[in-house]
């Protein structure tokens, strides 16, 4: 995306003024259609919960793998505990656009708190970002222990918003 944008920007900067409107308009459009609402982005209700239900199990898959090397169930391998944080910590941006209005209906564990208590579950989704940007920090260190402690924090922002919003 930003090369995509240097790209343009660097167009921009060598074209004449006709072409400097024309560009403008362009990165205009362009900036409204990324500025959609999250609604806007999904053709139907169930796309945005098929696209959520997915991205939550890959973050739970590459959790997991920390997880089972944090519990000891295999080998402790620093680069691979750093390179599955690094995707939980990008993947943990992902969900949260597609709990949109009229979300709630369909093949969904979600609970009607979510909607009806938004700034709440707004809050448990930027506590377990939050947390994953530390379980990434300690991943860095390659400290196991570090690791841990930053796992078991991460693990309990998961909890308590399951605990909370999301259907047995």
């Amino acid at each position: 995306m930003l090369i995509g944008l240097s790209i343009l920007k660097a167009a921009f900067n060598s074209f004449g003024d006709p072409m400097k409107k024309s560009l403008s308009l362009i990165l205009a459009a362009v900036a409204a259609a990324l500025a959609l609402p999250a609604a806007a982005q999904f053709a139907k209700p169930e796309d945005a919960i098929k696209y959520r239900k997915a991205s939550l199990t890959v973050i739970g898959t590459h959790f997991g793998r920390v997880g089972a090397m944090v519990n000891g169930r295999v080998p402790f391998d620093a680069k691979v505990a750093a390179e599955n944080v690094d995707l939980v910590a990008d993947l943990a941006k992902w969900p949260w656009t597609a709990f949109a209005e009229g979300t709630d209906k369909g093949e969904t564990r979600a609970k009607p708190e979510i909607w009806k208590e938004s700034g709440k579950f707004k809050e448990a989704a930027d506590k377990f970002q939050a947390e994953t940007l530390k379980l990434q920090a300690a991943a860095k260190t390659g400290n196991l222990d570090a690791i841990k402690t930053a796992f078991g924090a991460t693990g309990a922002s998961c909890k308590a918003c399951h605990d909370t919003f999301r259907k047995d």
